[in-house]
C-alpha cells in the first residue's frame, strides 16, 4: 500500500495549490480518502475527505467554501483544491485511507489504516 502526496510549498496568502494523493496497493474505488493537515504545536485535524464510491464528501467548518477534494478513479488520485488560503492552512498535509464502512468516526485519525508521508503547506501573510 502506497499514498503519495505532492503539490505543497510556499505561497502567499490569498493564493491557490492543489495537493495530490497517488494510491497504490489497495481498493481505491472502495475506500474513503482523507486530508488531515498538522499545524506546529498542534493535533492533526481532518479536513477534507471523499468516498470514492459515492463521492460523499466532508469538509472542515475553517475550509467550507475554500478548499474542494476531488477524485479520478481512473488514476487512482486525489486532490485538494485550496483556494483563498490563509496563514493558518499552513501545516504538514496527509493523505490517509480506509476501506469504505470500515469505520465509525471518519474525522478521526485513527479509523485510517493507510498514511502518506505528508507534505508541507507554507502560507504567507
Amino acid at each position: 500500500v502506497q499514498l503519495v502526496e505532492s503539490g505543497g510549498g510556499l505561497v502567499q496568502a490569498g493564493g491557490s495549490l492543489r495537493l495530490s494523493c497517488a494510491a497504490s496497493g489497495f481498493t481505491f474505488d472502495d475506500s474513503r480518502i482523507a486530508w488531515f493537515r498538522q499545524a506546529p504545536g498542534k493535533e492533526r485535524e481532518a479536513v477534507s475527505s471523499i468516498e470514492t464510491n459515492s463521492d460523499s464528501t466532508y469538509y472542515a467548518d475553517s475550509v467550507k467554501g475554500r478548499f474542494t477534494i476531488s477524485v479520478d478513479l481512473a488514476k487512482n488520485l486525489v486532490y485538494l483544491r485550496m483556494n483563498r488560503l490563509k496563514s493558518e492552512d499552513t501545516g504538514v498535509y496527509y493523505c490517509a485511507a480506509v476501506v469504505a464502512g470500515d469505520y465509525n468516526d471518519y474525522l478521526n485519525a485513527y479509523e485510517y489504516d493507510y498514511w502518506g508521508q505528508g507534505t508541507q503547506v507554507t502560507v504567507s501573510s
